[in-house]
């Protein structure tokens, strides 16, 4: 089955060593997605990148640090999406949140059928 339509898509950039609550911020926000019943959200690893900072971060493969950048993907509708945005204005210190127009097609799965 295949759904289509308008929706929002919001990007979320950040550092790896980010933290909220002792555990890695990506995982804080992908949580309170499901907690808000948001269609997906996905983390992306960079591999370098630099905000407003200017620091660069990297993966580093011979390295302790972990700092790579990262950016946590999330797509639904406007109404989903801003009863996310005060959650990451308290979570995301040193970030960039950016929100776009998207069109969706979505394929679902249905019970039964097989792939």
């Amino acid at each position: 089955m295949k759904l289509a339509g308008q929706a929002k898509m919001l990007r979320i950039y950040f550092g790896e060593d980010d933290k909220w609550e002792g555990r890695p911020l990506y995982r804080a926000i992908v949580e309170k997605c499901r907690e808000l019943d948001i269609a997906g959200a996905t983390v992306l690893r960079g591999v370098a990148g630099y905000g407003a900072s200017t620091l660069i971060h990297q993966a580093h493969v011979f390295s302790l640090s972990h700092d790579a950048p990262v950016m946590v993907n999330v797509i639904d509708s406007e109404e989903k999406i801003q009863k996310l945005i005060p959650f990451l204005d308290q979570v995301v210190g040193d970030g960039l949140i950016a929100i776009s127009e998207v069109e969706v097609i979505k394929y679902v799965h249905q019970s039964g059928a097989r792939s």
